[in-house]
């Protein structure tokens, strides 16, 4: 057994030898009826050794990788064969960094070592920032006095994408249809001309709230098939925060925080994709508003640092320490079930497409700021 490294946050590090994994590959091969059964059914399927090692892989869990592009399973972690971001961060892999403990997949298999079979759900995010939305069970199983798991995975993305769907976006269009509705009744019942132009603004940011919906929608579809297009051209950063700060001063969510540019803001420009810039640090903006912090001011900053330039929001919240390791994950959320899209878009947009880089700082000295690094 050797050791690449034991310092661990979450499982232990340990693996087995190359040589090891092998006999262990051998004695499963010798088990005919094990092999048939894993092959015989149509869910991906590993069998994992006592340090969360694969010795075997079925032809279904194998077809799935290759779709990642991903190298021979053998002896790789669960988290490995997905390229799971967090599985890289540390030396010591799958399992072992903060991030992990809250990983429905390690969890299940530490169950499974404690003699429990154990049923999860597990949100991934790859090194290329896709996600990943999977149902992982881990059951005991004991050959020739070696303690295993089988380890059977669902991708349950689609399904996700569905609840999320029915319980976000159309709910979140309905309540502005109904709003445009319902003042769009009491019109005829107005002669006031100064009452008739107040209602009419109204209407006419609730119509621009029903497109903007419809409009985010469908780029994040887009997104997350591959067939985003961008539009590309140079974008003034003061005028960039100049906008958003219009836009969510008089916001339907903002119930007064004031949104300020800060004096430090660099007007500079870069070449990027205007729609996906906004809508990126609009989600910014937005998950500062909802945070429930008294006499909060959000500030938007602009600045150039080496050969990118940086645009952040802040705000003087703190991210609690179980949360920071799940935001960027799809459907993550302290607002509700079958929220969460707006942080994982923030990497998807930024990172997948915009070639840049997504992220957050957070303590109780400091706030919360949260970033983009854009290439000039």
């Amino acid at each position: 057994m050797f050791e690449e490294q034991t310092l661990t946050s979450h499982a232990p590090a340990l693996r087995y030898t190359n040589g090891q994994l092998e006999s262990q590959f051998k004695t499963i091969l010798e088990n005919k009826q094990l092999v048939n059964f894993v092959e015989s059914i149509s869910q991906m399927v590993l069998i994992l050794n006592k340090h969360r090692q694969v010795v075997y892989a079925n032809k279904s869990y194998k077809d799935f990788c290759r779709q990642l592009n991903h190298d021979p399973l053998i002896g790789k972690r669960p988290g490995e064969t997905f390229n799971c971001a967090n599985a890289f961060k540390s030396g010591a892999g799958c399992g072992t960094t903060n991030a992990c403990k809250s990983c429905g997949a390690v969890n299940a298999i530490l169950d499974s070592q404690k003699g429990k079979r154990s049923t999860k759900e597990c949100q991934i995010l790859t090194t290329e920032n896709n996600a990943l939305d999977l149902e992982v069970t881990a059951s005991p199983l004991d050959i020739e006095s070696e303690k295993l798991t089988i380890f059977s995975v669902n991708d349950i993305s689609a399904e996700k994408r569905r609840k999320s769907l029915e319980r976000v976006f159309i709910h979140d269009i309905l309540n502005s249809a109904g709003a445009i509705s319902g003042l769009s009744s009491i019109l005829k019942e107005i002669d006031d001309a100064e009452q008739l132009k107040d209602i009419a603004q109204t209407i006419e940011g609730a119509s621009q709230s029903l497109i903007e919906e419809i409009q985010s929608q469908r780029e994040f579809g887009a997104a997350e098939r591959g067939e985003l297009q961008l539009q590309a051209k140079q974008v003034n950063s003061k005028d960039v925060l100049s906008e958003l700060q219009r836009t969510y001063a008089k916001h339907e969510l903002n119930a007064g925080k004031p949104i300020l540019i800060s004096t430090e803001s660099i007007d500079c420009t870069v070449n990027t994709d205007l729609v996906l810039l906004r809508r990126i640090l609009g989600n910014m903006i937005k998950n500062a508003i909802e945070m429930n912090v008294p006499h909060d001011t959000i500030t938007l900053l602009s600045k150039e640092k080496q050969d990118v330039v940086e645009f952040s929001v802040h705000n003087n919240s703190v991210v609690p320490e179980k949360v920071k390791y799940q935001l960027f994950k799809r459907f993550f959320s302290t607002k509700g079930q079958g929220r969460g899209l707006g942080t994982y878009s923030m990497k998807l947009f930024g990172e997948k497409y915009l070639n840049g880089k997504v992220g957050f700082t957070s303590s109780e000295e400091t706030g919360t700021t949260f970033y983009i690094q854009l290439p000039k």
